[in-house]
């Protein structure tokens, strides 16, 4: 499927380079098995099992998202993310680790989240280093909007948690100030889960401070 390349920039960078013959050929021999396009009352099809379901936003290389894989096997959890290397990088991943409680989602997070799941579905929701798009007249294309968070709470479970990360202090401030606003949000302490992946590791050398966040959807 041919992916829209449109994805704003990042403090952390981001997964955009041209694919490796390794990425490649996981994209060709794996996108059938694990890149999935179900409707909202499919997962269980799709997993082969009722199951708690999460979903990170983003997942760059994969490199968290493999972690929680692993770590959480009770788990139905699907990634979803924009561009070709990180999706070939994560289907790598999946194969090495023999998981069968992950799938890829391909293509534009907000659309994706309203189309493929119901409301209350999720237990939890992450998104580490989302684009800040630090220039004020970009503000505007940022992920975390008023429309975007109303929908995250909406997919959330009672008392499921939305965790998000980031390096830039503006965007921390936009993230805490949009979804505070969320009136079936409440503020609540990060859990501390979330793994330094590489891309984290080059922003940390670089003098990027991280902020994490935690919201829980109200009963």
């Amino acid at each position: 499927m041919p992916l829209p390349n449109n994805r704003p920039k990042a403090a952390t960078p981001r997964p955009r380079g041209r694919m490796t013959q390794r990425q490649r050929r996981a994209l060709e021999r794996l996108a059938s098995l694990y890149v999935v396009d179900p409707k909202p009352h499919q997962w269980r099809e799709v997993f082969g099992r009722d199951a708690p379901m999460g979903v990170e936003i983003g997942f760059g290389m994969g490199q968290a998202t493999l972690e929680w894989a692993v770590r959480r096997g009770d788990l139905n959890l699907v990634g979803i993310e924009i561009y070709p290397p990180g999706i070939g990088a994560l289907l790598t991943g999946i194969e090495r680790e023999g998981l069968v409680n992950l799938r890829v989602l391909q293509g534009d997070a907000a659309a994706l989240l309203a189309e493929k799941f119901a409301p209350g579905a999720l237990q939890e929701v992450r998104i580490w280093f989302p684009d800040p798009w630090p220039k004020r007249r970009h503000h505007k294309r940022r992920l975390i909007q008023p429309e975007f968070a109303a929908q995250l709470a909406s997919r959330l479970q009672p008392h499921g948690k939305l965790l998000l990360a980031t390096d830039s202090a503006d965007y921390a401030a936009w993230m805490e100030g949009v979804l505070g606003a969320v009136p079936t949000l409440r503020r609540i302490a990060p859990s501390g889960e979330r793994i330094c992946t590489r891309f984290e590791s080059k922003g940390r050398r670089l003098g990027h401070a991280i902020t994490d966040l935690a919201f829980q959807r109200k009963n």
